[in-house]
């Protein structure tokens, strides 16, 4: 039995150098101090106090930007799959937060149809479209709604 011992604490030892845990939220990949789990705490926690979408995003996102440690900032898009995902692999600690990921994918969706829409109606209508946007005083579109992944 003695001799057992040391290799016990020698498998022990491996596993942790291999980056197991015996902790279950590890195990499944979720690390709730990740950038992505952070941003969905912020982002379910102003949802469920009444915050709209946009309020809720910006805040979420802004506070993934800064705690990433990436050379390259996070897109908006990489920002929405990250606090989808920690809502998804942790539901008990977003308990009631899924109602609120679609809105993360409203805004791409509706980009998707209108370039469906725009490559129908030509290409004539979407740049002269395209530059009476860049041409206004203000960032937003007049007309439709606002980008809201916008650099």
């Amino acid at each position: 039995m003695a001799r057992l011992q040391p290799v016990r604490l020698m498998a022990l030892a491996l596993l942790g150098w291999a980056g197991w845990s015996v902790n279950p939220a590890a195990a499944q990949g979720v690390d709730l101090s990740s950038p992505g789990a952070k941003g969905a705490r912020v982002y379910c926690t102003m949802r469920s106090s009444g915050n709209s979408h946009d309020v809720s995003w910006t805040a979420a996102y802004a506070l993934i930007k800064r705690q990433s440690a990436s050379l390259f900032k996070t897109s908006p898009e990489h920002a929405a799959v990250m606090i989808t995902e920690a809502v998804v692999n942790n539901p008990g600690s977003f308990p009631d937060c899924g109602k609120y990921l679609g809105d993360l994918y409203t805004n791409t969706v509706n980009r998707q149809k209108q370039a469906a829409e725009g490559s129908s109606t030509g290409t004539a209508t979407a740049s002269s479209s395209t530059a009476a946007s860049s041409s206004a005083s203000s960032p937003a579109p007049a007309a439709g709604p606002r980008d809201r992944y916008a650099y």
